[in-house]
């Protein structure tokens, strides 16, 4: 459930940004291409930031009494 809510968030976001990064620039606006650009890197954002993050948790440290 949790990849088709990022799924739709991040294509919602990117159709938005898509058009406004688009009209700035005074390019051609894709909707698939923007869709599907958006959506794949929405999916590698919410797998590879967790595994980043469990990495560099620090680790424990006990004191010695």
């Amino acid at each position: 459930m949790k990849f088709i809510t990022v799924a739709v968030w991040s294509a919602i976001f990117g159709e938005i940004l898509g058009y406004i990064v688009s009209q700035l620039s005074e390019g051609t606006y894709s909707f698939t291409t923007v869709a599907i650009i958006s959506v794949v890197v929405g999916e590698i954002a919410i797998i590879a930031i967790p595994a980043i993050s469990g990495s560099a948790a620090s680790k424990k440290i006990t004191a010695e009494e």
